[in-house]
């Protein structure tokens, strides 16, 4: 096994919100993302490069599975996370732990999204 994460799933109960808020805090665009055999499922996938290191995913939404006091943490990779720590209230989050070092790992910040996930930001500057 290379890499242990190969994907990733962020449910959510509010789509459209919650695409406003990924794209505006990691300053990116989500894509369309079609479920083959489940049209009631809606699907956002983060941008990918499948030559380089980490994993993509996307997220989701579908009926009867709830979103939020989920038990895992996604890091989104930055160059200083401390810059997309400064637009998670403006994009309507809260910011959990503002940037602190992780010793020669870099540093982390911690934050809840719009559809109460936490999620966590990591820098190695």
């Amino acid at each position: 096994m290379n890499n242990p994460v190969g994907w990733f799933e962020i449910y959510v109960s509010d789509m459209a919100r919650a695409k406003i808020f990924y794209e505006t805090v990691l300053n990116i665009r989500l894509g369309e993302l079609v479920a083959p055999n489940d049209q009631s499922i809606q699907m956002k996938i983060f941008p990918s490069d499948m030559d380089k290191y980490g994993a993509t995913g996307a997220l989701v939404k579908m009926e009867g599975f709830p979103v939020g006091g989920n038990s895992v943490l996604v890091y989104f990779s930055c160059d200083d996370c401390s810059v997309e720590e400064s637009r998670i209230e403006l994009a309507g989050g809260k910011v959990e732990k503002s940037k602190f070092s992780i010793g020669e790992y870099g540093f982390i910040s911690l934050a809840i999204d719009t559809e109460g996930n936490i999620f966590g930001l990591h820098s190695l500057k």
